[in-house]
């Protein structure tokens, strides 16, 4: 082999060696994109998920007995089912790591309030069921949350 045959070897390998981290880094930028995709979508996912809880707490309470003791605890289930979901949009929209902490704290607290007054209820035998569902759904609320809250430390 002559000196310009090996001179165009270690060329070629190092344009392959280049083309070999261009591949490499636009892997690691398209990952990236779709790991923050991930992450967006997940973080929507819970906005939805939270609304749709709070639709599904109120059509609860149109079907709950109106008594006495029943009207003021449903008037603070209305407030607290609803707040969970808007204080994890206001969460989103944070401007800081600290605000954004601060709202799903905030959001998990509704969440707890929520259980509370979900338990209170007086609920004939036949919403019992429906009642149990959205206990659990406010627990996994409030799990998830918590969790939220313990990754951002």
């Amino acid at each position: 082999m002559t000196t310009h045959s090996l001179g165009l070897k270690e060329e070629e390998q190092a344009l392959a060696y280049q083309a070999k981290k261009i591949l490499i880094s636009k892997f690691e930028i398209l990952n990236n994109i779709k790991m923050t995709k991930t992450q967006n979508s997940k973080q929507f996912d819970l906005e939805e998920r939270t609304f749709r809880f709070a639709k599904k707490t109120r059509d609860f309470i149109k079907k709950i007995d109106k008594t006495t003791t029943n009207i003021e605890y449903l008037k603070q289930l209305t407030r607290s089912s609803s707040s969970v979901g808007a204080n994890y949009i206001e969460a989103n929209e944070s401007f800081s790591k600290k605000d954004f902490c601060l709202r799903v704290k905030i959001s998990r607290k509704e969440a707890k309030e929520t259980r509370y007054w979900l338990e209170l209820l007086e609920v004939n035998s036949y919403l019992e069921n429906e009642r149990k569902l959205l206990l659990q759904e406010v627990t996994e609320l409030m799990k998830i949350f918590g969790a939220i809250i313990e990754k951002s430390k």
